[in-house]
């Protein structure tokens, strides 16, 4: 189906101004194959790659059905991982504005059980969560599942990846017979057509298989010894100083490992790997998805789910044994309208996986030599931007505009250099300019937000070189 205009759905005046207001007009290819199925209220399996428009595809049905006056929950969205899960309650949130006082919850392990008990106490409209935390709220009979209307599964190839088949299962078990059931994935493993078996009645099927642009994408590989690898991404870096770099490692400890040497170099790094408690997930990727952080180094399984906005640049420090998983890799980089880098190291014994992503892609990887990297004379490669903390959060009721008025009208400081700002249940996070970052932080330090005073630091980088 070619890509349509959003006003063409049969969605309500008050949906259709919000769209205009957030700037959807057209839709992507996912959504225009999709929607008009899911809001006729059909089953549905839908594949596309990660950052296809795929939530905005089964939040508009989900949100279509709701009635908003029915204080119950009426749809669940069920994702791999928190991060995930985040990110499409933020998505739902932004499009459920046209419409007043519909709630929407976030249900996830790594987070204390007694917010969520609270929360779930006082009653929501849509629950998005990851399956084990879904499963001991209904155990806990916290969790009331009797008037779902919707049952959604995103990156269902990812859950079934983490094994959460059988807990899937026993949700589902626990929703209406009569529901509609959206089940969204990249890949399309023999698992999801049994699980799609067990839980679609006469699904619609929607397969686009396309890859992200190969131009977007430039690749490059380089031949390396062990000896080599993790020198290599500093020059790499030095180099073509992408402000944003995610880089794979096949191994916890690889990952360890090259963020020490490339904290050593001056350059700022974080790890993200599955040994992090969730409170340390939560602040490295706060830092890197505000530009606060230049390098992400990330397990495979610790980045599933990731969607930063303008990644400059992949780094693959090692080739990993599944092809699949090296397409997911660098389609990170290249979105949209974007350019993106794609670099991969290889020593000899990986000669072989190299092989069988040529084989995949249907063409030859482009070779490069180690030594045509030659350090850039722009002096130290540094993130634009800090991240500043503030202690105290949604519990104490401050808002993104608070911390923007205290920066902007109270100091003076000019809104262009303000970044995100990201508010947590008991923290806030604001990204501002390098520069400003010192005067920023006084300026919190001794002024007021929402006219409290409150306590704010200066996120650290990583041990100094």
């Amino acid at each position: 189906m070619t890509s349509l205009s959003f006003d063409q759905l049969p969605l309500a005046p008050a949906m259709q101004a919000n769209l205009q207001q957030l700037g959807y007009t057209t839709m992507t290819p996912i959504q225009a194959a999709s929607l008009p199925l899911a809001l006729a209220g059909r089953d549905l399996i839908a594949q596309a790659k990660t950052g296809s428009g795929k939530t905005a595809a089964f939040a508009l049905a989900l949100l279509a059905k709701l009635d908003v006056r029915q204080y119950a929950v009426q749809a669940l969205v069920l994702c791999p991982t928190r991060e995930l899960a985040d990110q499409v309650t933020q998505e739902i949130r932004r499009l459920a504005r046209a419409e007043d006082n519909i709630k929407t919850l976030t249900l996830c392990g790594g987070a204390t059980m007694r917010p969520q008990l609270a929360s779930l106490a006082h009653g929501a409209h849509v629950v998005v969560g990851t399956p084990g935390r879904i499963l001991d709220h209904l155990e806990r009979q916290s969790l009331d599942l009797s008037t779902l209307q919707t049952l959604v599964l995103d990156e269902a190839d990812r859950m079934l990846d983490m094994g959460f088949a059988e807990d899937i299962a026993q949700v589902a078990r626990q929703c209406p017979a009569q529901r509609q059931t959206l089940l969204f994935s990249a890949t399309y493993p023999e698992g999801i057509a049994q699980l799609a078996k067990k839980l679609l009645r006469d699904p619609a099927e929607v397969k686009l298989t396309e890859q992200h642009a190969a131009h977007k994408i430039r690749q490059r590989f380089y031949e390396v010894t062990e000896a080599q690898r993790l020198h290599a991404v500093g020059l790499l870096l030095n180099h073509y100083r992408p402000v944003s770099t995610l880089a794979f490692c096949n191994t916890k400890q690889q990952c360890r490992d090259l963020v020490a040497v490339l904290r050593a170099q001056g350059i700022v790094a974080q790890e993200l790997h599955g040994d992090l408690e969730q409170r340390e997930r939560d602040q490295v990727l706060i830092q890197f998805a505000n530009r606060s952080c230049s390098v992400l180094v990330a397990t495979d399984v610790a980045a599933r789910g990731l969607d930063i906005e303008g990644l400059e640049a992949v780094i693959n420090v090692d080739i990993t044994p599944d092809i699949e998983i090296h397409t997911h890799r660098i389609g990170r980089t290249g979105r949209a309208d974007d350019d993106g880098w794609a670099f991969s190291l290889a020593s000899m014994d990986e000669m072989g996986r190299v092989g069988r992503i040529e084989e995949m892609q249907g063409q030859e990887s482009v070779w490069h030599p180690l030594d045509e990297l030659t350090p850039k004379d722009s002096g130290r490669l540094q993130p634009p931007m800090v991240s500043l903390q503030i202690l105290g959060g949604r519990k104490e009721k401050i808002r993104p505009g608070d911390v923007l008025g205290a920066l902007t009208k109270d100091a003076g400081l000019p809104g262009a250099q303000i970044g995100k700002i990201n508010v947590n249940d008991f923290s806030t996070y604001v990204a501002v300019a390098r520069g400003i970052a010192d005067q920023a932080l006084a300026a919190l330090n001794n002024g007021k937000v929402k006219g409290k005073r409150i306590k704010a630091r200066r996120m650290l980088e990583g041990p100094s070189p």
